[in-house]
């Protein structure tokens, strides 16, 4: 059976409809930074979407081809990430402000991912693909201590979770840390091109400090 990410970390990827503490370990990702509506079809949050895709499929298919790579495993490409914030500067999110978000979007990659695999997977897919790969980053990042919580339902609707967020984090004696450096993050469940807005699910991850 393919590494499932979603089933193997239940705590990352699978948390409650309540609010809950993580750790969040060192993580490497593939990502593209823009900022832009990404309603927009047209636009560069939809161009991105093609890059870390191919990227991701291409690395998660090269056991079909010549290039080996050492310590390859079948697995599942994991879901769609995001860190947002608002051009402006805020670290926080405008839900009302779409033309104004900021993003970097970032899909998993597994650990044997190397530099060098990742800048092949980068050429091939421009290549393949007619793709300008060029924006695509290669990313290990430790996120640290966060609050995370499931919000089901439409994204417009997420600001009364990140609300409900807030309050335990006060009344468990941290407080919230964005900044330049640690963003609002969202982990998407759903496809919502095939899923009904009112089951959408999305893990929605705030970095905080102990008080």
């Amino acid at each position: 059976m393919p590494f499932d990410y979603k089933k193997e970390y239940k705590d990352l990827y699978q948390p409650k409809q309540t609010p809950s503490i993580i750790e969040v370990p060192e993580i490497v990702f593939v990502g593209v930074e823009g900022k832009g509506n990404p309603n927009d079809e047209n636009g560069p949050y939809a161009a991105a979407m093609s890059v870390l895709y191919s990227i991701s499929y291409t690395i998660k298919m090269s056991h079909m081809g010549s290039f080996a790579i050492d310590g390859y495993f079948p697995y599942v490409v994991p879901p769609l990430e995001g860190f947002w914030w608002m051009e402006n500067g805020t670290p926080g999110v405008d839900y009302g402000n779409k033309n104004g978000f900021c993003w970097f979007s970032m899909i998993r990659l597994p650990e044997f991912v190397t530099q060098e695999v990742f800048d092949w997977a980068k050429e091939e897919s421009a290549a393949k693909k007619k793709l300008d790969t060029s924006k695509a980053q290669f990313l290990r990042f430790q996120e640290g201590l966060c609050v995370q919580c499931l919000h089901q339902g439409p994204y417009d609707d997420e600001p009364a979770t990140v609300e409900m967020m807030e309050k335990y984090v006060l009344e468990n004696d941290y407080f919230v840390d964005l900044s330049g450096t640690r963003r609002h993050h969202e982990i998407y469940l759903s496809d919502p091109r095939r899923t009904a807005s009112e089951k959408l699910k999305t893990v929605i991850r705030i970095p905080i400090k102990k008080r």
